[in-house]
């Protein structure tokens, strides 16, 4: 879904938005990605958008291009999707929500023993 409120491009939100698809496992390898025309109209924008963030994802080699047929879902497009995301994680997320805890005194344990709580309601939401 797109956040017009968003500090996101819309592009960038396209993108992220197909990224989240093969994650998901919606996408699977040689999978046919929606067109930029099926963007368009589901989202209401223009084509030229939908394609730029189509193209950033075929500059990440994470879809490529058949001629005359559209963009197609790369061979190990999940894991590098995997590895871009958990190296955003690491080295910008994480930082902040250290610094926020130290602000807020909160003590690394705590933290530790939170993260493992939600983690096990998450695992047992999916079984």
């Amino acid at each position: 879904m797109l956040d017009l409120n968003s500090d996101k491009s819309i592009y960038e939100q396209i993108a992220e938005i197909i990224e989240n698809e093969i994650l998901l496992e919606n996408l699977k390898e040689e999978d046919q990605a929606p067109s930029t025309n099926q963007f368009a109209k589901v989202y209401q924008i223009n084509p030229a958008t939908a394609r730029k963030g189509l193209n950033i994802l075929v500059d990440e080699e994470i879809l490529y291009k058949k001629r005359g047929l559209g963009m197609f879902v790369a061979e190990g497009a999940r894991k590098k999707i995997l590895k871009k995301r958990q190296n955003t994680f690491f080295q910008e997320i994480l930082p902040d929500i250290i610094q926020e805890a130290n602000r807020l005194e909160i003590p690394i344990e705590e933290i530790l023993e939170y993260i493992l709580k939600l983690k096990g309601r998450e695992q047992d939401a999916r079984n």
